[in-house]
């Protein structure tokens, strides 16, 4: 059944009680026909996207959901050229549930989608004379949602689904289980235009590299590779006898050690690790704050669109960083928690740090 296939990332929820929603949705072939960057005097905090009549169609589909179903409000949305970032805010409860609604939106977004492949086919394509460049058809956003209506009246139903819905993926959904993480998301959904126009500016670093063989292991990478032949590599591993000393009051070996990791870091040295504990990660954000380099061990997956978080993304664009994910039989196993969402596990903790102390030697 349909509903089986819904990319829910949290199993568990009571999706008809009031909460809040990240719903994201995205061109499958990533074509950009929703929007385009614009990156005024090539400066990236300037960064927007300016919608297409397609986008704009989309965002009336988004915008009546609000209309049909009362006890939604759409909280903070950002257009993307091949995706759609959005919040929904479910105030009360609702007899049908958050999904119906979703599905609601997502099948008047496929009919739009369809007109638009409608018109494409039938609009012809004009050739700008002094580059040759193919132009598509100029379609009116008024034309778009027109057609949507007509086409299935004017078409049977075999030549209505032969035509392309365009958005054949259906929405990715999230339930925002804490409200500390509404303004995480929000400055997640509104860097993404400063995140487009950096890889468009600074292409180097932020794209994958595959298949990078590192000590007879196999790792996909994003980042500086030249950080591989440093004259010092570091591993940082706060070991849990330290923290347990620490807990009891012994302070010295745990202090003394975090600190090393930043000096050796000032004098040059690039410090590789998974910074997965609390301490570890209390290193790491010295070293990003201070602009040193690393070499991050990760066990997310680095697909063809990944980007570094918000606190990575900076210090990657800038070559301070090189994210390494092992693959084929070293990738690490990870767990599920009963709600659906990932678990790092000991041992993938374990593996991680021990290809760390790997890459250093």
């Amino acid at each position: 059944m349909e509903e089986n296939l819904w990319k829910i990332q949290e199993y568990g929820t009571t999706w008809k009680d009031k909460g809040l929603y990240h719903v994201t949705i995205t061109i499958p072939d990533r074509q950009r026909i929703l929007g385009n960057l614009i990156i005024p005097n090539d400066d990236l905090q300037q960064a927007i996207i300016k919608s297409t009549p397609l986008g704009r169609a989309i965002l009336d589909c988004q915008r009546a959901v609000q209309e049909h179903y009362p006890e939604i409000q759409i909280l903070h949305y950002r257009l993307m050229p091949d995706h759609l970032h959005a919040v929904w805010f479910v105030k009360r409860s609702m007899n049908i549930g958050i999904m119906s609604a979703i599905r609601g939106y997502w099948q008047g977004i496929k009919k739009i989608g369809r007109a638009y492949s409608y018109l494409s086919s039938v609009l012809p394509n004009t050739i700008r004379k002094n580059t040759k460049e193919i132009v598509p058809p100029s379609i009116d956003q008024q034309q778009i949602h027109e057609f949507a209506k007509m086409l299935q009246t004017q078409l049977d139903d075999a030549a209505y689904s032969q035509l392309s819905p365009i958005f054949t993926e259906m929405p990715f959904v999230r339930a925002m289980s804490r409200r500390s993480q509404l303004p995480t998301t929000i400055r997640y959904i509104d860097m993404n235009p400063q995140r487009l126009a950096t890889k468009r500016l600074k292409p180097g670093y932020l794209y994958v590299q595959r298949n990078i063989e590192i000590a007879g292991r196999l790792y996909n990478a994003v980042g500086n590779m030249n950080l591989l032949h440093a004259e010092s590599m570091i591993p940082v591993h706060v070991r849990r006898t330290m923290v347990e000393a620490a807990e009891h009051g012994k302070m010295d070996d745990l202090r003394n050690y975090m600190n090393s990791c930043v000096l050796a870091a000032r004098n040059g040295a690039v410090m590789v690790s998974p910074f997965i504990s609390p301490r570890e990660r209390e290193v790491l954000s010295v070293l990003l704050r201070e602009k040193h380099p690393i070499i991050y061990l990760t066990s997310d997956t680095i697909g063809e669109y990944y980007k570094p978080s918000d606190s990575l993304f900076e210090a990657c664009a800038a070559g301070r960083v090189l994210l390494l994910n092992p693959i084929s039989e070293y990738q690490p196993a990870e767990d599920k928690r009963p709600n659906g969402s990932r678990r790092i596990t000991r041992t993938t903790c374990v593996a991680l740090n021990a290809l760390a102390e790997e890459v250093c030697g």
